[in-house]
């Protein structure tokens, strides 16, 4: 059902040199390694994922870079989420990096050994992507929902203990899925994406409620500060819904598709949509800053003009993220 279970190009056991059933002393055919698995003839998912991919090489890659630039220059006034943030924003730019290696080694390498670093990269993206979100957006929702709570939970060191906790469990898993072989480990995906999936969308939707309601007494129009919140993470959401909610729907009807169409078009085409979160989560971060360090004005005066014009009808506010 996931990327790890029969994905070309995030199968979770790569493909063998031998038949499972061949013994030693056997004369047998040697099985070419491919790392399309069976995709060969059927690579117009694999060409869609790989094309968004590419996005991630020329807009991500830099994006991310910068966001992780503006934290540490942002440092000594940070916010509470900027350690997620930064985590989030660093795994995806290695996640960018690994691209043109994957394909590469598609189309000319061909290597087992490098086909194993490329699967490490997937499973850094299937789990610090959606873990980290949803710890951005508890933060969030403890913020808004539990002010007393938050202030008491004001100190790094819970951030630091839970960042430190989802990097273990990335590394954890994905070392697990260059491995391979492990039974049932498609279900850890699965699990891990549905929970994290409506952890984000019941607090988004949990802040959106409490900010429409917190308006003062007798007025009927939100303050700035709070309707800006509020259109943030309505964007937020919107986001989350667009990169998550295609795989949430299409891996659960893998039954209803024939093997080649569910591991050759429909895997692809539903990662596709969660590997482009790693441009378009760092550019909604970049675009809700009332100043960009590191880029002239006129630079992004240019690329988000809509953005810049919000910003000055607003005060300005703490940076949150995406």
């Amino acid at each position: 059902m996931e990327r790890n279970a029969s994905s070309p190009l995030n199968s979770t056991s790569i493909p063998t040199l031998f038949p499972f059933n061949v013994t030693a002393g056997i004369n047998a055919t040697v099985k070419p390694f491919s790392v399309f698995d069976g995709c060969d003839h059927q690579v117009e998912g694999i060409l869609f994922d790989l094309t968004l991919q590419c996005i991630n090489v020329v807009v991500g890659i830099p994006a991310n870079i910068l966001v992780v630039a503006i934290l540490i220059h942002n440092r000594k006034d940070p916010s509470t989420s900027d350690m997620f943030l930064g985590c989030l924003a660093f795994m995806d730019a290695y996640f960018g990096a690994m691209t043109p290696i994957i394909i590469l080694n598609l189309y000319h390498w061909q290597s087992k050994e490098v086909w194993s670093a490329i699967k490490f990269s997937y499973g850094v993206k299937d789990t610090s992507g959606p873990l980290f979100l949803a710890c951005i957006c508890l933060d969030r929702f403890i913020a808004v929902l539990c002010p007393i709570m938050f202030g008491k939970l004001k100190h790094i060191k819970y951030r630091l203990s839970i960042s430190i906790l989802v990097l273990c469990l990335t590394f954890a898993y994905s070392a697990a899925k260059v491995v391979g072989g492990l039974p049932n480990f498609e279900k850890v995906f699965t699990g891990e994406i549905l929970a994290a999936f409506s952890w984000m969308v019941m607090c988004n939707i949990s802040i959106l409620w409490a900010l429409k309601k917190s308006r003062g007494a007798g007025k009927d129009v939100m303050h700035p500060m709070k309707k800006r919140a509020f259109k943030m993470v309505l964007s937020i959401l919107c986001i989350i819904v667009f990169n998550y909610l295609p795989p949430v729907v299409l891996f659960p009807f893998e039954d209803y598709y024939t093997p080649d169409v569910f591991r050759c078009y429909v895997q692809p085409v539903g990662f596709a949509f969660l590997n482009i979160s790693s441009t378009i989560q760092p550019l909604v971060y970049l675009s809700r800053l009332d100043k960009v360090p590191f880029l002239p004005d006129s630079c992004v005066k240019k690329w988000c003009p809509c953005v810049c014009a919000e910003n000055h009808k607003t005060p300005p506010a703490q940076n949150q993220q995406p």
